[in-house]
């Protein structure tokens, strides 16, 4: 059985993904907390010793230091054959939902919410630019959702457990209730949750946490 060791820190939706997925495939991990709000993963010696890309997370797997959230969790699932696709159909559906949800919604849902929660004076213009952004893609997700219980196939796939990476944090740090907001997102959220061993980022990520302004 490999060794994982799980470079994160506690507000990255990136990590939780690979936490959650890792834990719901009964496999421990050990955290190893990153000073990401400390600027380390910008330092030469950081990206020399531990990702040259200057990213969290990062997956240590029986010493190998693995990178990039999707072919990670790909990975994963093949290895413990688990939230994989079975056919050729579901494995490209669970690929296309990856791609839109890293150039779409968690690419802006990670950023909005970083710069909305964890700066102390984010531009508003900034900030509505995203937020409709981010307002277009959950109405997508939604109305996607509002036929099918989960995203890629008629059970939960790496797919769902990328795409719920930065929508189980608190709702005041990205301002959204989606329980008011996107009923099909909010049922979705409590199949996922409803998976057995399933636990939130911040019981899955401990460790010092940035200062939250809102």
């Amino acid at each position: 059985m490999p060794v994982y060791r799980l470079h994160y820190f506690p507000e990255s939706g990136n990590s939780y993904k690979l936490a959650l997925m890792l834990t719901l495939c009964g496999q421990k991990f050990e955290p190893v907390w990153t000073d990401f709000g400390g600027g380390v993963t910008r330092t030469p010696e950081w990206r020399r010793t531990v990702n040259p890309m200057g990213e969290i997370p990062v997956l240590e797997a029986g010493g190998v230091r693995l990178t990039q959230t999707a072919p990670i969790l790909l990975k994963l699932a093949e290895q413990y054959g688990r939230f994989g696709g079975d056919t050729k159909e579901e494995q490209f559906e669970i690929l296309r939902w990856l791609f839109w949800d890293n150039h779409k919604l968690t690419s802006y849902m990670a950023t909005y919410r970083f710069q909305r929660a964890f700066t102390p004076s984010p531009n508003p213009h900034v900030l509505d630019f995203m937020r409709k952004r981010i307002d277009d893609f959950l109405e997508i997700l939604d109305n996607h959702l509002s036929a099918r219980s989960f995203v890629a196939s008629d059970r939960p796939t790496v797919a769902d457990l990328s795409m719920v990476g930065y929508l189980f944090f608190p709702k005041h740090e990205s301002g959204y209730d989606f329980a008011a907001t996107h009923p099909s997102i909010h049922a979705w959220l409590g199949r996922i949750a409803g998976l057995p061993g399933w636990r939130g980022p911040y019981d899955l990520l401990p460790g010092q946490h940035m200062r939250c302004y809102v």
